[in-house]
């Protein structure tokens, strides 16, 4: 369905801000969490769950709710996103306690996933030409990453004048001014023959999540060895293979799993997630090492993020313009390259790396990684599906990003923490009685606090937080050649590109593309 070409640059305005308003709270929080360390009394794993609570919730229910859009109409179900967003939001500016905050960030999550998935099927329905819905892909791309990225500029400038609670409070405001544009501009599309809810499959998906991401957490204080981690991952592993199975005898599947043996589908979703993996993780260690190494301010901290949104926003547009011209294999193998080159300069990073010599370049790097896969790949996804089904592709795309996402925080602030508290109990070992330096283990924050009391506990900690840091990192670059590899050898070149009018418009028949 297309749509008057006067309206299209509004509502291509609109569901950006929506986007935007979406992804910066996935950041925004993170320059906050020194603070919320003090304030609510919250150690590592509390902090984690802070950022991950609302990782979780969107990428379990995403795929779901992109689906429910398609059904029931796109247009109010971005509406109810937006508005339950802004309520939740307002309400988590309230919270006394990490524990309340934790869960409200569940709920912002959720409407979250209603949000994000919509607003990408209203692009594919919009802009029914190739090129067009290229560029609209640019910008919705250039959006997402610049609210990823900026969620700490903005925070630390809000920390910098008011209290943790503005961080949540500031969102409100753009939530609100996105539903009145949405009531405004965006028209009504659906589609009725989208099937009834596979509430088997999304049960045991979301179960699957869950207990993944609790076991990586909760890793650390368990021990990567103990029986509870280990039976953590088996039965995670085994939820997904339910998983599998369920989805392949159902009737009407919440994911039709044959879609993955379409390279550019498959190949695509996991260049999406391998890109969020990395960012999401570095903006949870970078927002911390610049405050409590570095000893610089909200502000400050935010600020020298900045090159990161910029890199995002304009590799985004220049992806989603290269992509028809020289093939997505090129651009995305060339972005996780660019990606994991970058992860690994980082990770030979000391406590006085030189930020403009040093640190901005390799930030550039990572951001244009990351803009050159996000919207080739995104495209890539789109073209296994109709625009009629485009919900489900966007689902898709949205839950790859927030998979990625949640686990980027949850596996690189696992290890960071793992290795942290290890090397910091080896330097402080007998420096510090038992129960402070467990608790300097537990939080960096802690540790901060006790360096500037103790002679030498800050060295050590900058060293040991260091050390975590480089780990992470590493792990993180890794991934991202590995990915590099995987795309240049499944996803289509130039001449592999196959438009939609290719492809068949109905959920049976998308099942037959294996």
């Amino acid at each position: 369905m297309s749509h008057p070409v006067a309206r299209r640059p509004l509502v291509l305005v609109t569901v950006c801000l929506a986007a935007l308003s979406i992804n910066l709270d996935t950041t925004i929080v993170n320059v906050a969490l020194p603070e919320l360390a003090t304030s609510l009394d919250a150690g590592t794993r509390q902090l984690l769950w802070i950022v991950d609570g609302y990782n979780l919730a969107f990428a379990a229910l995403v795929l779901a709710m992109g689906s429910l859009s398609d059904r029931f109409g796109r247009r109010p179900a971005l509406v109810l996103g937006l508005l339950g967003f802004a309520t939740a939001t307002g309400v988590a500016a309230l919270a006394s306690t990490a524990g309340q905050l934790v869960a409200l960030r569940f709920v912002m999550g959720a409407c979250a996933a209603i949000v994000f998935p919509t607003t990408l099927s209203i692009i594919a329905n919009t802009f029914p030409d190739r090129r067009e819905r290229a560029a609209a892909l640019g910008a919705w791309g250039a959006s997402t990453g610049m609210g990823v990225a900026l969620g700490p500029v903005s925070g630390g400038w809000l920390l910098e004048h008011f209290t943790w609670h503005s961080v949540f409070w500031a969102l409100v405001p753009v939530a609100l001014l996105a539903t009145a544009m949405a009531v405004a501009f965006v028209p009504e599309s659906r589609d009725p023959s989208v099937p009834r809810l596979d509430l088997r499959g999304l049960a045991v998906s979301v179960a699957a999540l869950g207990l993944l991401t609790h076991t990586i957490i909760e890793g650390p204080e368990r021990g990567w060895s103990s029986g509870a981690t280990l039976a953590g991952f088996a039965v995670a592993l085994a939820l997904v293979l339910v998983f599998v199975q369920v989805e392949r005898r159902a009737e009407h599947p919440m994911l039709d799993v044959t879609l993955f043996a379409d390279a550019r589908f498959s190949a695509a979703s996991g260049a999406v997630t391998v890109a969020f993996f990395a960012l999401f993780g570095f903006i949870f260690l970078i927002t911390q090492f610049f405050q409590f190494v570095r000893d610089y301010s909200p502000l400050g901290a935010g600020a020298r993020t900045i090159p990161v949104a910029l890199a995002i926003a304009a590799a985004s547009v220049v992806g989603g313009l290269l992509a028809p011209r020289l093939g997505t294999r090129a651009v995305v193998t060339t972005g996780l390259a660019l990606l994991g080159t970058s992860f690994l300069w980082i990770s030979r990073s000391g406590v006085d790396t030189d930020y403009a010599t040093v640190i901005v370049p390799q930030m550039l790097l990572l951001g244009v990684g990351i803009g050159l896969v996000s919207t080739p790949a995104t495209e890539s996804i789109l073209q296994v599906l109709p625009p009629a089904r485009a919900g489900v592709g966007s689902a898709v795309n949205d839950a790859t990003r927030e998979l990625g996402g949640t686990l980027g925080v949850a596996v690189i602030g696992s290890v960071f923490s793992s290795v942290y508290a290890d090397r910091l109990g080896e330097l402080l070992a007998g420096s510090l009685p038992p129960q402070q330096l467990e608790a300097a283990q537990e939080g960096v924050g802690v540790a901060v606090a006790v360096g500037r009391r103790v002679p030498g506990v800050q060295d050590a900690v900058a060293t040991a937080f260091m050390d975590g840091l480089s780990v992470g990192c590493t792990v993180i670059g890794v991934l991202c050649l590995l990915g590099a590899l995987g795309a240049l050898v499944a996803l289509p070149g130039r001449r592999g590109s196959v438009h939609h009018d290719a492809v068949p418009a109905t959920a049976d028949e998308v099942g037959t593309l294996a």
